[in-house]
């Protein structure tokens, strides 16, 4: 596209050179018929044409085989700053994928450390709740240990009044009738009379 433009510049530029040079033509005849008349600003037809002739040679010199080079090194830096627009492009592109990707990490890490939170929390309410149960069950387990204790020595000591009771009984009575009663047929009754004391109360 560069070379083109230069192209078109150069043939129009000479173009123009030739068409004064065509017409300085007839001045310079005209020149040569009123040599005479020569002053400080006056113009040698024969110099002006070979001074046109000179500038189309140095200018064909230079189309040749100046401008080339030029073209060359404008079309290179051309190239270079293509290729340098085309990489901070994709600099610019990578930029704003790595600036997504590092937000969509960040997010992510936020979501993540939220749910650690929220699962330290519900485990710590879990274990907080088994450690109540376990202690509730253990006060449970106490509890009816020691109902059952008490109970037992309940029972043990109800049975210890009683055997003293029928001892008692069994000794009194011996002392009314006057004899001994201190055998199992004796405490058998004693006791029986006993339980059905228990049982009407």
């Amino acid at each position: 596209m560069t070379r083109s433009i230069f192209r078109r510049h150069a043939s129009t530029f000479a173009a123009t050179l030739a068409a004064l040079s065509l017409l300085a033509l007839p001045a310079a005849a005209q020149e040569a018929e009123h040599e005479a008349a020569s002053g400080p600003l006056s113009v040698e037809g024969g110099l002006m044409v070979w001074t046109i002739i000179v500038f189309l040679l140095l200018l064909f010199i230079l189309r040749k085989y100046a401008w080339p080079a030029v073209l060359s090194a404008v079309e290179a830096r051309e190239k270079a700053l293509e290729d340098q627009m085309a990489e901070a492009q994709r600099n610019r592109a990578e930029s704003a994928r790595l600036l997504e990707e590092h937000k969509r990490l960040v997010a992510d890490a936020r979501t993540q450390a939220h749910q650690a939170l929220l699962d330290a929390r519900t485990a710590a309410e879990n274990e907080r709740a088994a450690a109540m149960e376990r202690t509730r069950q253990e006060q449970d387990e106490l509890l009816e240990r020691a109902r059952r204790e008490i109970r037992d020595e309940r029972e043990r000591a109800i049975a210890d009044l009683r055997r003293e009771a029928v001892d008692l009984s069994l000794a009194a009575a011996g002392k009314l009738i006057g004899e001994r009663l201190d055998s199992d047929a004796d405490r058998t009754l004693v006791m029986n009379y006993l339980g059905t004391l228990d049982a009407a109360r």
